[in-house]
This record gives structure tokens, sequence and C-alpha cells, in this order.
């Protein structure tokens, strides 16, 4: 087993891999704790859809560079999402459901009308499960999560307080001059970013695992909203690790390891809980 791993690691992609999904965990997490409080965690699974449809329209186009086009549109539907939760006619799930189904749809639509893949399915199962596309990182795709994780850090660093108040209680938070929109709209669009980042480690349909599971473990055991921060980091980082090790040993898919591991880590701290209560 060693021995396996030892010949693995000599492979750069392997250690990108390895990186990139924990960075990504890590960042997945701290957004994930956020969205869980504010009852807005599926945001993570409805714009993985239309992540998954903006990358059917890149690929019929055939362009090169597939997130000139990915980016931007995530970017937008979390911004319109941002806005049709706070529409009294349309509510928040219901514009979700909306946006998520419709662009899944589309997405294999236009796939399977006008793309000249020669194997569709392969293609669409990559995209929505993750495969091996985490192989096929390059040290560009390293240094933007680096990037990116750097500005998820420092964000939650720097506006720790606010984003607590921005949390907890919107209506207080405006209420004392904090521009609860402004934050609501940047946690919005780094989501997004991260999603797109995500889509290559996990697929489209498990990056919700990423948000949701390390911030629910979390806090079953912790009770304060920065125990829980640190908390759902350090578990999502090894579930991660954990995953991929795995992956590569069982030859296993990347994503579905990664999540069936958060599945087995929210089991066992739902039974410290319990015993907790119970002492």
């Amino acid at each position: 087993m060693i021995d396996k791993l030892a010949l693995y690691f000599e492979y750069p992609f392997v250690k990108y891999a390895l990186l990139v999904g924990i960075l990504i965990a890590l960042c997945s997490s701290m957004l994930g704790v956020t969205l869980v409080l504010k009852r807005f965690s599926f945001i993570g699974d409805g714009l993985s859809h239309v992540a998954f449809g903006a990358m059917a329209v890149a690929a019929v186009l055939n362009l090169t560079n597939q997130m000139l086009v990915v980016f931007p549109i995530t970017v937008i539907a979390a911004v319109l999402l941002l806005r049709k939760s706070q529409n009294t006619k349309i509510k928040g799930d219901a514009s979700l459901a909306m946006i998520s189904v419709g662009a899944l749809a589309i997405g294999y639509l236009l796939l399977n009308a006008f793309s000249t893949s020669t194997n569709i399915a392969g293609d669409v199962c990559t995209t929505l499960f993750g495969s091996t596309s985490i192989l096929t990182l390059n040290i560009a795709d390293v240094w933007l999560c680096i990037v990116m994780s750097v500005v998820v850090l420092g964000m939650f660093a720097l506006f720790y307080h606010k984003i607590f108040a921005v949390t907890f209680d919107e209506n207080f938070a405006k209420a004392t001059g904090i521009k609860a929109d402004s934050y609501n709209l940047i946690l919005a669009v780094i989501t997004a970013a991260i999603i797109v980042l995500a889509m290559k480690l996990v697929g489209s349909l498990l990056i919700s695992a990423l948000i949701i599971f390390p911030a629910i473990s979390a806090m079953r055991v912790f009770k304060s909203f920065r125990m829980v921060m640190i908390a759902a980091a350090v578990i999502a980082m090894v579930c991660a690790l954990v995953g991929m090790l795995v992956s590569i040993l069982a030859a296993t898919p990347v994503g579905a390891t990664i999540v069936a591991v958060n599945i087995v880590v929210f089991a066992i701290f739902s039974v410290i809980s319990a015993l907790i209560l119970h002492s």
C-alpha cells in the first residue's frame, strides 16, 4: 500500500490533485457554514447545475478555455439567485429549482444535439461526477485554487464579525450600518467561483456535499460559530485527503469516494453528539 502511494506521488498531477482537493474542500467548508446557517445551502447544487449548462455551451462552441464561459455565467446565476431569493413573488427555493433544473436540462440537450464528441455519455458522466478530470489539472489550476483560498481565508479573517452578524440576523446587521446586501453578493460570487473549481474534483452533482457535510458534521458537536468554522475546515480537508488516497488505492471514483468519507464522518459526529447529550 505504501509502495503504491509512493509510486503515484512521483507523478506531478497526483500532487496537484491532492493540493487542489484540500484547498477546494477548505474553501467549500468555510462558505458552507454560512450558507447552511442562512438556510441557503442548496445554492451550491443550483449553481453547479448552471455550471454544467455553461460547460455544455462551451463544449458545443469548441472553446479551448471553457472557463471564459463557465465562470461568468455561474457568477451571473449566483447574483440572480440572490436577487430572486429576496423577491416576494418567486421565493428562493422556487427560483433555485427553476434555474437548477433548467440549466441541467438545457446543458444535456445541447450536448446531445450539437456536440461533436463520440462519447457523449462519458463526457456527461465526467462532468456530473468528476471521474478522472481531477487528474488533468495543471500548475495554472493549482495557482488559481491557491489564490481563491487566500481570498476566502482573507475575507473571513478581515470581515469575520460582519459575516457573523449577516449570517445570524441580517435585519439587525442592516440596522447597525452593515451593508448586508454587499456581503451577500460577495459570498454568492465567491461561492460560484469555488463551485466552478470544484467541478473537476467531485463533479457538478456532488458539489453540495463539500459545502453541506463538513458544516453539519461540525454543528453536531460544536456550538460556537468560530469553533464550527474551524472544525468544518479541518473535517473537510481530512475527508478530501482520505477520500483521494482511498480513491488511488481502491481505484474508485474520486468525487464519490470523498462524499462517502464525509458521510462516514457525519455519522461518527452524530454518534458523538448523542453520547454528549446522554452523558
